[in-house]
């Protein structure tokens, strides 16, 4: 068992023996691995393939929109596995007025309606005229194309395609998710419109969950960011308000792997904590933003998390979220490598949620 912090939370700097992880080298062969595989065995569930031998990419449209402000891309991504051909769209949505290559913003979008439309200039999910604007690219896909967030369908989309035999450690549909976003990344690493360094995955609520999972995953992005994440997502599990492992379990099995559903009742029994999935995705950038209405989600369990990932991208000469008090809101925290907001409000994706994360993408060294 490893020691525990005086929070009672794993210690993500403490191996399984004992060991005190005391420099990147140590964190990279030994630690990140380990807790890597742990997620993937006993929260998220392991992806059978990476890119896929067969991936390619169709351009199904471009067009200009916002009055001439972006062109939009329809991309179709094309796969083929033991179970038959497979596929989603995406939508990509690039400024005509800016240097090339820009960096981009990935949003999973888990709505029922595409959320991916230019002409809504109200939307909170994705304001495509407000990051166009800001400089950046966007772009979005519906994770109904990739795994339907409903349970009973693994028959069905890249699961049906992928999946030979099902077992306890077997990728649910966050994982699922987490891997589209790096198929997206597989595209990008082709158009020479996209900076492949600069690049951002953004995911709300469940999209959330499935963000920080993909960066934890795929190194490719350069930022991470997790809106109201909660439960499995950004918060941490011990002690957690509202939303807990017995409750997200029993109304989402199919998120997770079929293990997860061990600790719904024996919290403290879990091999790992959300503090250590943020330290996974160290030495690049996070972003954690929260809602004062939000209890389900429990923003001191979000903001509890980013403090003790804090460590191990102290471990890499980096300042983490920079404070051990949670902000007020409206005060965000964006000096350090983990950035952290408290907005007034419910639970939801809103512009000044997305003005917070550009206004640290902004920072030097960060996408710009």
């Amino acid at each position: 068992m490893r020691f525990k912090n005086t929070d009672g939370l794993p210690d993500p700097l403490v191996s399984d023996t004992g060991e005190p992880i005391v420099s990147p080298k140590s964190w990279n062969e030994q630690q990140r691995p380990h807790l890597l595989e742990l997620f993937r065995t006993q929260v998220y569930g392991k992806m059978p393939v990476g890119r896929p031998d067969n991936l390619t990419f169709e351009i199904k449209s471009t067009a200009g929109v916002l009055e001439g402000k972006a062109v939009c891309k329809q991309i179709a991504v094309h796969f083929e596995g033991p179970g038959g051909k497979g596929g989603f769209l995406f939508h990509l949505f690039l400024p005509t007025v800016s240097d090339k290559p820009v960096p981009a913003f990935l949003c999973i979008g888990h709505r029922d309606r595409s959320d991916s439309d230019p002409t809504d200039q109200d939307s909170g999910f994705l304001p495509v005229s407000r990051i166009i604007e800001r400089g950046y690219a966007a772009a979005v896909f519906n994770v109904n194309q990739v795994a339907p967030d409903r349970n009973g369908a693994f028959e069905t989309g890249v699961h049906a395609v992928f999946d030979t035999h099902r077992n306890a450690q077997s990728w649910g549909t966050l994982s699922a998710w987490a891997w589209a976003c790096s198929r997206v990344m597989d595209y990008f690493e082709t158009d020479a419109d996209i900076d492949l360094h600069r690049v951002a995955v953004v995911g709300h609520s469940r999209g959330g969950k499935a963000a920080l999972w993909c960066g934890a995953e795929d190194t490719r992005f350069a930022l991470v960011i997790s809106n109201d994440s909660g439960c499995s997502g950004a918060a941490v599990t011990r002690g957690k308000l509202g939303e807990q492992i017995a409750g997200i379990t029993g109304a989402f099995p199919y998120w997770f792997c079929e293990n997860y559903k061990l600790y719904a009742d024996n919290t403290d029994d879990l091999p790992v904590d959300q503090h250590e999935l943020i330290a996974l995705i160290a030495p690049r950038s996070v972003y954690v933003a929260s809602a004062t209405e939000d209890t389900w989600s429990d923003p001191e369990n979000e903001f509890l998390a980013c403090v003790h990932a804090g460590p191990v991208f102290q471990l890499f000469g980096l300042n983490g979220v920079g404070s051990t008090h949670m902000p007020e809101p409206e005060k965000p925290l964006r000096e350090g490598s983990i950035g952290y907001h408290l907005r007034t409000g419910r639970h939801d994706l809103t512009p000044y949620d997305w003005d917070c994360f550009m206004n640290f993408a902004d920072k030097p060294g960060m996408l710009k």
